[in-house]
């Protein structure tokens, strides 16, 4: 990597962090001075979505990150050795470097009959879990079945899943939820520790604030059009194909909060309600129980405000814009009126 994309890999993070540009330095510094740290991820009841996501990181790439920026010793997807192999590197980070490392979990745990629905190397998931995450430095649990339990904790949840959290309770952890995570959050709350020495500020469910501080409905792209009262009121109609809003389609963004719409997939590209789809909530807790059914607008948005009324809102502008300009109008027609029997009268 090269100095100049070296700092403007530092200036992204700077801005996934909410940082001013001038932390850019602090940021190379410390990536240039620290020892890389020991990272372990564990695969549980997942789609390995989240690993997908990681795999297609730009800013750095998997390479990148899994070469200069981290020391990856176990990660069961990825990693060169297999069986007995991975297992001892595995145990050999906990034995060796107790305190010291991070784990990642990617997946829900099942606690159901002594968690016999998710097991490796002939250990259970949660027994693995509770020794990874128990000995860490900190966890960071990628995706929303590792911070909440995510699909397979949906009613009626048949193999007792759970999030990270829960299944370890004395475990230090950052929910970084998603389906999946954007990855530059997962490098971002990492490069927080090593510039900081800790681990960024969370909100009442264990996210970073700076990724999870804002609703997507705030930053929307599509929010002027909300604010207007223009909506799509059916897949591929012309207030569709024009961007308009698509809260009448069923979009949680309203109650969702992520940094979706800032930080974007694919090399920042794009992010699914810029696509056409709407937002379904996936990073908040039991989002496929409580936001679903996915393409029906929620009823009753909690601390929406004045605009809990997406009916009435755009209705009440509009005619307020009507009022307004007709007005506008009168006053101007007076205006000329009075303009030309003065004139008149001068002459």
């Amino acid at each position: 990597m090269s100095r100049r994309d070296f700092m403007k890999f530092c200036t992204t993070l700077s801005a996934a962090l909410a940082l001013p540009a001038g932390f850019a330095p602090r940021i190379a510094q410390a990536l240039d001075e620290v020892k890389r740290p020991t990272l372990v991820w564990l695969e549980f009841q997942d789609c390995a979505g989240d690993t997908e996501a990681l795999l297609r990181a730009a800013n750095p790439t998997v390479a990148e990150l899994i070469l200069d920026i981290l020391s990856v010793d176990y990660h069961e997807t990825v990693m060169a050795a297999a069986g007995f192999q991975a297992e001892e590197a595995l145990a050999k980070v906990v034995r060796e470097q107790k305190g010291k490392y991070i784990a990642i979990v990617e997946g829900s745990i099942p606690m159901k009959d002594a968690g016999v629905y998710c097991c490796i190397a002939g250990r259970s998931a949660v027994d693995i879990a509770r020794e990874v995450c128990g000995n860490a430095l900190a966890t960071v649990a990628v995706g929303t079945c590792a911070s909440y339990g995510g699909l397979p904790a949906a009613r009626p949840n048949p193999t007792g899943a759970v999030g990270v959290s829960q299944a370890v309770p004395g475990a230090k952890v950052v929910n970084l939820p998603g389906c999946p995570l954007n990855a530059d959050n997962l490098t971002a709350t990492v490069v927080h520790y090593l510039v900081f020495n800790k681990l960024p500020a969370t909100d009442a469910l264990g996210r970073p604030l700076f990724a999870y501080g804002k609703r997507i409905h705030d930053n929307c792209e599509r929010r002027a059009h909300f604010d207007a009262g223009q909506y799509v009121e059916s897949w591929g109609d012309p207030a569709h194909a024009k961007g308009h809003c698509l809260y009448k389609m069923g979009c949680k963004g309203p109650e969702t909060y992520h940094n979706c719409p800032t930080q974007k997939f694919n090399e920042k590209t794009s992010w699914p309600v810029a696509s056409g789809h709407g937002c379904c909530g996936c990073s908040q807790p039991q989002f496929w129980d409580t936001m679903t059914p996915i393409y029906h607008r929620l009823p009753n948005v909690p601390g929406f405000g004045i605009e809990s009324s997406a009916d009435k809102i755009g209705m009440g502008i509009a005619a307020g814009t009507a009022v307004a300009f007709g007005a506008h109008g009168v006053v101007s027609a007076f205006r000329k009126g009075d303009s030309g029997e003065g004139a008149k009268e001068d002459r």
